[in-house]
């Protein structure tokens, strides 16, 4: 059975697909707006853990209409939720025998609600899986120290291929350098390098 797992290059859609990778042929999906082409560095990270990859194209009017609604409420988290849940729902509109993400327990954004799951599952007829549901922060980071090698920083220095770095040069584009600052907060970010 084929898996495709939503991929940044980042420690937890890694995670996500190692553990998927016992049960499942693993194929990462490194989703692109067309905006920049930062899923190359996802297709990298994939390549440094041996894992195959696809790009997979999304609607760039769905990134768009985030990028507005993200300056419209002042923050960005409503609209990479919206992002997220049209990546899950382009993959699941593909021939994998389930889909798959990186998203945690305590994760604020993205997440997938267990309806949104059952949705999708009961619309497209595939699982729509998120094995790192059950883990936290700290036990994500215990099991990364011991299996990946990681690059980590702040978010605008450390390239990957996620939908904040399409985002960002998008909002940029239409509402200049200053509305990212404003918008995104700075944070820590990851991206895999290789396996330990």
């Amino acid at each position: 059975m084929e898996v495709g797992v939503l991929y940044s290059g980042g420690k937890d859609s890694t995670l996500a697909a190692l553990f998927l990778d016992r049960f499942y042929d693993v194929t990462v999906l490194c989703c692109s707006f067309g905006v920049t082409d930062d899923h190359q560095h996802a297709a990298a990270a994939a390549r440094a853990v041996g894992f195959p990859s696809r790009r997979i194209d999304l609607d760039r009017g769905v990134a768009e209409t985030a990028v507005e609604r993200m300056v419209a409420e002042g923050y960005p988290r409503n609209g990479i939720q919206q992002v997220h849940e049209h990546a899950l729902e382009t993959c699941a509109d593909r021939e994998f025998d389930a889909i798959a993400d990186g998203t945690r327990r305590d994760d604020r954004v993205p997440t997938v609600a267990r309806s949104l799951a059952q949705s999708i599952e009961d619309r497209y007829g595939v699982p729509c899986l998120s094995p790192l549901a059950g883990f936290g922060h700290e036990a994500i980071d215990a099991l990364v120290a011991d299996t990946l090698v990681v690059e980590t920083g702040p978010s605008h220095e450390v390239p990957k291929g996620d939908y904040e770095a399409e985002l960002r040069a998008l909002l940029a584009k239409t509402h200049g350098e200053q509305a990212v600052e404003e918008i995104f907060p700075d944070h820590v970010q990851s991206r895999v390098t290789g396996r330990m």
